[in-house]
């Protein structure tokens, strides 16, 4: 059953908080968090998208507060560092925000930014990790198949994990590792799986060696488990930039994973200036635990977005709602 929008507006708060530095454009992170019977939530949605896309986020949000989770077949996440598009002075002062993690993702392919910066940040990573680091890199689909094959060239020198998302459609995804093969450098997708009208033609294309798999743009924990035993290819669970509430709700999914192969995308809440909770979801030792958290109401004051945005909010969850309404088989 939907639960009608009254019940999650009910206890629903509306927060903005500080990034430690400019990721994905952005500053400050704005989410939606509110109370179900299996506990807090979140909707989180980045503004861009339209509500199509975002119900798939509120429908996450539902699963993760009003059904009970799948069982946990581990209590720690291991959890990769991540590196935004900073100066390659700047990414050991990065990295120590991550104490313990052997893995980093480092962005690349910004818009402002040429392949020589993305160079010299992935060999600094490279130096403060050492010969026995993973590095992972992300270009969040900024290079076409030329440009991408160009990089990857570059820096495969590093020893790259792999590369995620190098190109923005299936077909490029397909070429790009069909020309980079002979480098041994495998290709993830993650806009591909998360934004795609069907989320398995990744893995039937063949276009690539691992998924990067989100909780909520696949429209929640069960869902995604669901989509991951029909691809069989090896995932990495991640976040969206989230609060330590939905970080949590990765982290379930991620203990709910039978083979969890590669470090998760789940220790962003070091890039967060401030949280919704006393006791954040930050790594330590490398990892992060499995369990709810329960959001703080002075910090939940304290970080309360404006009265604008916190409207602004609500309308859009409502919409969302409707999304989601029109999809229910009565």
């Amino acid at each position: 059953m939907l639960p009608e929008p009254n019940e999650l507006l009910a206890t629903a708060r509306v927060v903005a908080l500080p990034l430690v530095t400019r990721f994905r454009g952005i500053d400050v992170r704005e989410a939606v968090l509110f109370e179900g019977p299996e506990g807090w939530t979140e909707f989180s949605p980045f503004a861009e998208y339209d509500d199509d896309e975002a119900s798939a986020w509120l429908e996450a949000a539902i699963d993760y507060g009003w059904t009970t989770p799948p069982p946990a077949l581990r209590d720690r996440i291991p959890v990769n560092a991540t590196v935004p598009a900073v100066d390659p002075d700047s990414v050991a002062a990065v990295l120590a925000r991550f104490p313990g993690c052997r893995t980093a993702k480092v962005k690349v392919a910004s818009p402002d930014q040429t392949l020589a910066q993305d160079v010299a940040r992935v060999r600094a990573v490279r130096e403060a990790l050492g010969p026995e680091g993973r590095i992972r890199v992300d270009a969040n689909a900024g290079w076409n198949v030329d440009e991408a094959e160009h990089a990857i060239h570059a820096l495969a020198p590093f020893d790259l994990e792999y590369v995620e998302q190098p190109c923005a459609s299936i077909a490029e995804l397909v070429e790009i590792r069909r020309r980079t093969k002979y480098m041994g450098v495998p290709i993830a997708a993650d806009e591909s799986v998360r934004r795609a009208d069907d989320p398995l033609a990744v893995a039937e294309a063949g276009a690539a060696d691992l998924l990067v798999i989100k909780a909520q743009p696949l429209g929640g924990i069960h869902r995604a488990l669901e989509l991951i035993g029909r691809t069989g290819l090896p995932v990495v669970v991640s976040s969206a930039l989230d609060t330590s509430v939905g970080i949590a709700m990765g982290a379930q999914l991620a203990a709910s994973v039978t083979s969890l192969e590669f470090d998760c995308g789940l220790g962003t809440a070091s890039l967060l200036a401030a949280d919704v909770t006393r006791s954040p979801l930050l790594p330590e030792q490398g990892s992060i635990p499995v369990g709810r958290v329960l959001p703080d109401p002075a910090l939940l004051d304290r970080y309360a977005a404006s009265p604008e945005r916190t409207e602004w909010w609500f309308e859009r969850l409502v919409r969302c709602h409707a999304v989601l309404a029109g999809r229910v088989t009565p």
